[in-house]
Parts: structure tokens; C-alpha cells; sequence
């Protein structure tokens, strides 16, 4: 296993754990406070991309994560849980946790969480990087994160 800790697979418990093996492809999301970033792999899940943003507020972010695992036909989730750097659980993590929660309560495929420390530094600095301007950067910067999130998910289960 990696010894980055955005690489490393979490340890919080999830329905889905053992699970990773079933083929197909994996949404992962950056949950936000406006908006929920998310990207989707490969069928081979050797890649992650970025799709876009869904806007927070229950329950219609809910559906709409729904609805992109039916229009995907994604066989797993995966959602990033915001762990401060020492590895504690803020609120931000409980609400991940709690999001996460729910995935599992109306979808009829795993929800796995995957620890996100850094994923949106290091977004901001690949967008950066290629040019990307603040205003452009702030655009896209929650679907990166998800691309970043998840592709650590995809190198931990490989």
C-alpha cells in the first residue's frame, strides 16, 4: 500500500468493504459545502475522470448521485472523508460519514469512503500547474478533487 495518507484506503467501516472486486466502473465524490465534485473511472478502473459538479441540499444531491449511478451504470461509490492531518474525524468527516450513510440507504450498489487529506491541494496545484486561472480554477477545482480522491482509491484496490 502506498504510504501517502490520501492514498491509503480507509479504515472506517462500509458496507461495501470486500466488495471491491465486482467489475465496472466507480463514481467518486468530493463533498463540498456548495457543491459535490465528481469523477468516474474506467470499466477496467484503471483511470479516474472528472464529470462535473452536483449542488448540495438534500435530497435532491442525493437523487442526482442516484441518478449518475444508473446513467454510468456504476457497480461501486466512492466518497472522500475530509480526516484532519493527524487522522482525527472533524465534522466535516461526520457529515461525509453521514452522507455516505444515506448513499448506501437508496442505492443498490457499495458506498465506500476513502481518506481525502490533501486530494484539494493537491487539485489546486495541478490546476495551477497547467494554467488555470483562480477564477477558471475555482470552477473546476471540486471535480478534480473527486478525480484525485478516487484515482487513490483505484491505486490502493489494484
Amino acid at each position: 500500500m502506498p504510504a501517502s495518507p490520501r492514498a491509503s484506503r480507509s479504515s472506517w467501516p462500509a458496507s461495501s468493504m470486500g466488495q471491491t472486486s465486482r467489475p465496472g466502473r466507480v463514481i467518486g465524490l468530493d463533498l463540498g459545502d456548495a457543491r459535490i465534485g465528481v469523477s468516474i473511472s474506467d470499466d477496467d478502473r484503471l483511470m479516474a475522470v472528472p464529470i462535473g459538479t452536483i449542488h448540495t441540499g438534500a435530497p435532491a444531491d442525493l437523487k442526482a448521485v442516484a441518478a449518475l449511478v444508473e446513467e454510468h451504470r456504476a457497480t461501486l461509490v466512492v466518497v472522500g472523508l475530509p480526516l484532519s492531518m493527524s487522522g482525527e474525524q472533524g465534522s466535516a468527516a461526520v457529515k461525509a460519514e453521514s452522507f455516505a450513510g444515506a448513499l448506501r440507504s437508496i442505492l443498490a450498489v457499495p458506498v465506500e469512503l476513502q481518506d481525502e487529506r490533501l486530494s484539494t491541494v493537491e487539485a489546486e496545484r495541478g490546476l495551477r500547474d497547467a494554467g488555470v486561472t483562480g477564477r477558471e480554477r475555482r470552477k473546476v477545482v471540486d471535480r478534480t478533487a473527486a478525480t484525485v480522491i478516487l484515482q487513490a482509491w483505484l491505486d490502493a484496490t489494484r
